[in-house]
């Protein structure tokens, strides 16, 4: 009778360990996949920025070149 339930306690400490490196493997699982989602979302991000910067100091420029037109026309009438 003793044997008998040190038996079943014994198999039910087993599956609680066993459950817990199982919960501990999913736990590095998931935080390596949430580190990789995050380093390809600033990826994304610094990449878009980029680009919009790019974007704003080509207007600028084409801001500045129509700035400069009127002007040129009006040398070139000698005014």
């Amino acid at each position: 009778m003793v044997s008998a339930e040190r038996a079943r306690l014994g198999a039910i400490q087993n599956r609680l360990e066993h459950t817990i490196n199982n919960l501990g493997t999913a736990l590095e699982s998931l935080t390596a996949a949430e580190s990789r989602i995050r380093d390809v979302d600033m990826a994304r991000e610094m990449m878009e920025f980029t680009k919009n910067n790019i974007l704003q100091q080509a207007g600028t420029a084409m801001l500045a070149q129509a700035n400069q037109q009127p002007q040129s026309v009006l040398q070139l009438l000698g005014r």
